[in-house]
């Protein structure tokens, strides 16, 4: 398959997970392990996987009177983590590193979904089976922190696989 095959291919899975995931409904719960600080996450999972990559998403809820951005998180469960977002390029949805970070508004909520923006997982070293918690440290631009455990859930939603594209760089992120 060619590198242009290849991309094809993810993007029309992503695009059908984001179908997918309009119809889904959600069987995680809170469960941070943090006080309750500026921002809240509710129904935090994350997709099962073998090797390679997967993805965490979850509802962010600011609950300050000022906007807040979820600039970085991290997790033992991966090698490298990434904050990411669903971006119309040159006419076709491709996945890319979300640039600035996630806002979430005052008093809003940001939605971190299949086919939307999310936080990438990559070189994961070991599987990540249906039922495992996987623990995640979300950290905002106002220095705060949020502890997330993510209850790992099987998602076919299109057979998207996250596995890295030639274009996806991974140095330097």
């Amino acid at each position: 398959m060619t590198t242009r095959t290849l991309l094809r291919a993810a993007v029309a899975a992503v695009a059908a997970l984001a179908l997918a995931a309009c119809g889904s409904s959600g069987s995680g719960s809170t469960t941070s392990s943090a006080p309750a600080g500026p921002v809240t996450a509710s129904d935090p999972w994350v997709k099962t996987a073998e090797t390679g990559m997967t993805a965490a998403f979850m509802k962010l809820t600011n609950t300050t009177g000022k906007d807040i951005v979820l600039v970085k998180a991290a997790t033992p469960a991966a090698g490298m983590v990434e904050l990411h977002e669903m971006a119309m390029k040159d006419g076709q949805m491709v996945m890319q590193p979300k640039e600035g970070g996630i806002p979430i508004k005052a008093g809003a909520s940001a939605m971190l979904e299949p086919g939307g923006d999310h936080i990438m997982l990559m070189d994961i070293p070991k599987p990540i089976a249906a039922g495992e918690t996987v623990a995640l440290t979300l950290t905002f631009d106002d220095g705060t922190t949020l502890s997330v455990d993510a209850v790992a859930k099987d998602f076919d939603g299109g057979n998207e696989s996250y596995e890295p594209s030639p274009s996806m760089s991974m140095s330097g992120m």
